[in-house]
């Protein structure tokens, strides 16, 4: 029996693998499930084993399980799915040929590699008359003057840091990237445009202590998660960067006029209160606001290339938005890549070496390597 018992808690768990969760929680295990497969589908396998010593319930019992076990093991089969026409389908997009022959995009084994950490160094790099900002900048590990990614938080606008999720900072400094990820004026006491001010600060500042920092200031690239890539696509379509490369967005809000007319559950995410916090009023108070922070309005083809990031099961951010930015760029002739993720749900990539983590980290190496040429 209570074999079984584990056995049914395994399969509820396994349908997060397919299925989207229902509440903040759920979701959290969602990412678990998603993203560390090969853990949970490990599990699976020694509480079968135990059914070879009998007693009631062993066939339901190992019947589920073996269910259970097919869905754990599901984001791993459809990242090779994915990763079999990713390479090909980003070359086509940005008119290139062998971007990358030498690394997989997903690897079985990788799933189980420790992801690299280097030093960082805290840096202020703004200060206003009420409060300061800082970044953490990592260096490139490969020598001279190299193009700067600069990296901003998720959060709801309201919280996170600039060490939020610091794999790929490190990982793209053994690439030769410098990185700088930046905190900005959070939600409510500061409201739009205010973190767009401080994308643009953040520049300045890279700009002015380029020698120092050993940075090629004709080559910048944003990435941004989540409200964070709200900030870096409203800040990459709006500041008219010259030596702005592209950018990178990891499942953010692209339209915010349809995002507050299709708000998340409440039981995952209160996403109109979130908004009104960080626009300064509900939709009915200041429309103009949600038109002039939602970054697909601004496309047009003078816009940088840009790389869109999502998981099909996300519960916080609709993957809606990035259809409907994926459909703006196309109108306007933009190149870019839209890298879908059928089984990932919001803040896959906290795992760099699961099967999102690996895909999503493939392509962004993949579009910086293009666009910096």
């Amino acid at each position: 029996m209570i074999r079984l018992i584990l056995i049914a808690l395994l399969f509820l768990l396994s349908l997060l693998a397919v299925f989207k969760a229902f509440e903040y929680h759920v979701w959290l295990l969602g990412i678990a499930v998603t993203e560390f497969p090969w853990l949970f589908s490990a599990i699976t396998i020694i509480v079968l084993l135990t059914g070879f010593f009998g007693g009631r319930y062993v066939f339901p019992g190992t019947i589920i399980g073996l269910v259970a076990l097919v869905l754990f093991l599901s984001p791993i089969a459809r990242a090779y799915i994915v990763a079999g026409s990713v390479r090909a389908d980003f070359d086509k997009s940005f008119g290139v040929t062998n971007t990358d022959s030498t690394s997989a995009p997903f690897s079985f084994l990788k799933m189980f590699k420790k992801p690299v950490s280097i030093s960082y160094k805290k840096i202020t790099y703004v200060k206003y008359a009420d409060t300061s900002l800082s970044l953490d900048f990592y260096p490139s590990q490969i020598l001279g003057k190299k193009p700067c990614v600069i990296v901003v938080h998720g959060g709801s606008w309201a919280g996170g840091d600039s060490q939020q999720l610091p794999e790929l900072n490190s990982y793209l400094a053994t690439k030769g990237y410098n990185v700088a990820s930046v905190n900005y004026r959070l939600a409510p006491k500061w409201q739009t445009p205010a973190p767009v001010e401080d994308i643009v600060n953040s520049i300045k500042y890279i700009r002015e202590h380029a020698e120092e920092l050993h940075i090629d200031t004709t080559q910048f690239v944003l990435i941004g998660r989540s409200a964070g890539a709200q900030i870096a696509l409203l800040a990459a379509y709006t500041m008219h960067e010259k030596d702005l490369k592209g950018v990178i967005d990891f499942y953010g809000p692209a339209d915010m006029v349809w995002g507050y007319s299709a708000p998340a559950s409440p039981l995952v995410m209160d996403s109109r209160k979130v908004m009104e916090q960080y626009i300064g009023g509900a939709y009915s108070q200041v429309p103009q606001k949600y038109f002039d922070c939602s970054p697909l309005i601004y496309v047009d083809k003078q816009t940088v290339p840009t790389l869109i990031i999502h998981g099909s099961n996300d519960v916080l951010v609709s993957p809606e938005h990035s259809h409907r930015l994926n459909g703006a760029l196309q109108n306007s002739g933009v190149k870019h890549f839209y890298l879908q993720l059928p089984w990932a749900t919001h803040g896959f990539d906290f795992n760099l070496n699961g099967p999102g983590g690996q895909l999503s980290t493939y392509t962004v190496l993949q579009f910086l390597n293009t666009v910096t040429k």
